[in-house]
Formats: structure tokens, sequence, C-alpha cells
């Protein structure tokens, strides 16, 4: 995802993104935030997370480092602050298309759920977003870190295989084999 630099309107450390998510829908922002996680920032790793916003509500989330678009990209955002934030305005009509584009969509208080958990905050971009943005979200069946997980048939199989085998051998340990 190729984003034009838009206007930065400010930079800094903060430890809680719920501080820097309100303030942009406060703002009306309609731009984008580059989001530097504490691993960015101390381990010296790859990848910022980019939201995108059209007055103050997020629309598109990106990951550059994994390359993961859309929901799970704010899982790879979702790690313990501080975060860098790079805020950036930038006019709607250069964000149309990659608005487009399905696969980086996200609803509109899924940031607000999975990076801040503030049910005040998640209230209040639900009010602020265009009523055609959240009746898509009741209707998409957007897959949850759960559901993808119970969906992975093989990789559940692979855990009760090593249950059973760490079973067995505890059993065998403590004498328990006669029956």
């Amino acid at each position: 995802m190729k984003l034009p630099r838009g206007q930065l309107l400010r930079q800094r450390v903060v430890s809680d993104l719920g501080t820097a998510l309100s303030a942009v829908l406060e703002e009306q922002v309609t731009g984008y935030a580059r989001l530097k996680p504490q691993d960015t920032l101390l381990l010296d790793t790859e990848g910022v997370g980019v939201l995108t916003f059209i007055d103050g509500v997020p629309v598109v989330a990106y990951h550059t480092g994994t390359d993961t678009a859309g929901p799970p990209a704010l899982d790879e955002i979702a790690v313990t602050g501080p975060y860098r934030i790079e805020l950036y305005e930038l006019e709607e009509d250069i964000l149309v298309e990659i608005h487009e584009d399905e696969a980086l969509r996200i609803p509109p208080t899924l940031p607000a759920e999975r990076l801040v958990g503030d049910p005040q905050l998640i209230e209040r971009t639900r009010g602020q977003a265009p009523d055609s943005r959240l009746e898509a979200q009741d209707t998409t069946q957007s897959a949850t870190a759960v559901e993808a997980f119970l969906s992975d048939e093989q990789r559940i199989e692979t855990i009760q295989q090593r249950a059973r085998a760490d079973a067995k051998a505890k059993a065998e340990q403590w004498g328990f084999t006669t029956e």
C-alpha cells in the first residue's frame, strides 16, 4: 500500500493509543496515521501499522512489516505501548482508491475495540461513522482471531496430538499405565 506523504499534523510517542484515536476523532482528521509499536522502537524490528481516516473515522488498516491488511493488520499492531505516532492530513480524493480495496478495509469501531478496548471511544466512533459503513460492518462476516483459529482444523489436530502425547508421557511417569 503506497500513500503519498501528507501534511504532518503531529508526531509523538504515546503509551495509550486511545488518546491518539480520540484526538483524531474529535478533530475529524482525514488522512492517515503511522503507528510504530515499541518492538519497532526498542528492538529495531521491521514494519509499522498504518490507519487511514475519513473525518476521524478509521477506514483502512495495513502493517508494512508483515504485509497484512484489514482486521489481521490490527492484530499485528496490537502490542503494548509505547507507540510513536505520526499523523498526516491527506485529501479524501487521494485516499479513494485505497479505500475501495475491500481487503484493506476495517469496520469503523475495530481499532477502538482491538487497540484500545475503550467502550466510550467505541460508541463515539460508532456515533460519528456514516450509517453505510456501520451497516456494512453488521453484515460483514469478518473472522475474529478465535474464529480463525477454530476454523484451522489442522492446527487443532496438531495441538490435540501434542496434548495426547504429553498426557501419555505424564501417565507413564506417574505409574498410571495399568489402566
